[in-house]
């Protein structure tokens, strides 16, 4: 028996071998996959949801609305990202399905354990990434942009840095400023410039949008050319 040791012990190790290789081309299959997953056509803009965070009173949380989806999806995966005073990245996951025209959901800047809540400080920038599934679960479209979180303010700014709101008094309520990824009904094509959100926790804020072009300004039910302050919602430049 001695005599055979040798022989099994490289037979086993040729086994074991064998098989960690084949474990990790499997797990080496897996990011390709994603990679793959991820390589989704842009979605064309007119099939673009109009999407918004707007913030509570105290800041603590983000209301989240999608609304005007055009594109043929049966759920939506969404994820909002955000860094925290300390430099820490907090994520908000979450799925909701597509069986009507709008989708609304309480986004917590914190945490929340048996009724106990812990809400995060110095939050102000972070971004929002929405995947649309069709009924088999791939991966039909993708957005995703950033947000600003301002408050204590006179001047409100996009993540980057191409649009500005500058209000009329310095105010304490809470505002975000994002790209609404698409626009309420009633625009001809894609404008050149947003559509950019200033949704507040207060309302009847007034202000004056900057942004290069023909400013236009949609007042909930129809778009209107900006001449001087007008009050927060959606704006675009053409």
């Amino acid at each position: 028996m001695k005599k055979y040791l040798p022989v099994v012990i490289f037979v086993l190790g040729a086994l074991i071998l064998a098989g960690g290789f084949f474990f990790l081309r499997g797990n080496d299959d897996n990011p390709e996959q994603e990679e793959d997953e991820e390589a989704v056509a842009e979605i064309p803009f007119e099939q673009r949801p109009v999407v918004s965070l707007t913030p509570t009173e105290d800041g603590h949380y983000l209301i989240m609305r999608m609304n005007n989806l055009g594109l043929k999806a049966k759920t939506l995966d969404y994820e909002i990202l955000y860094d925290t005073a300390d430099g820490i990245t907090q994520g908000v996951p979450g799925t909701a399905q597509l069986n009507g025209s709008e989708v609304e959901r309480d986004i917590l800047l914190g945490s929340e354990s048996s009724g106990k809540f812990r809400y995060d400080e110095g939050v102000e920038k972070g971004t929002i990434t929405l995947r649309f599934r069709d009924d088999k679960g791939k991966l039909v479209g993708k957005l995703t942009t950033e947000w600003h979180l301002q408050t204590n303010t006179d001047k409100l700014t996009s993540s980057d840095g191409k649009f500005t709101f500058s209000l009329s008094d310095e105010s304490d309520a809470w505002f975000v400023t994002m790209n609404t990824f698409g626009a309420p009904d009633g625009l001809t094509g894609q404008p050149a410039s947003g559509p950019y959100g200033v949704f507040s926790s207060s309302k009847s804020i007034m202000g004056t949008p900057e942004m290069p072009g023909s400013i236009r300004y949609y007042d909930g039910s129809r778009w209107n050319e900006v001449e001087g302050e007008t009050s927060t919602g959606i704006f675009v430049a053409e």
